[in-house]
């Protein structure tokens, strides 16, 4: 086996590596919107909602903490 037809085995399985990792990705967002653990519609508006003054999309737990102890 030459260091031709290695790199070309390994151009395949990395590739067949990598497709697969897409599609997990992908079907690992599909389930999390579903579920309602996150709304990624909200997230897509993100670039028209670009303002200081725009309310945030998500509110941080810190903060949200922080103002009930005080």
């Amino acid at each position: 086996m030459s260091l031709t037809e290695m790199q070309g085995y390994a151009f395949f399985f990395f590739t067949i590596f990598l497709v697969v990792i897409l599609y997990g990705y992908i079907l690992h967002l599909y389930k999390s919107e579903k579920d309602g653990v996150r709304d990624y519609e909200k997230y897509g508006k993100m670039a028209l909602d670009d303002e200081l003054t725009d309310k945030p999309i998500e509110e941080n737990p810190k903060e949200t903490n922080e103002k009930k102890e005080k």
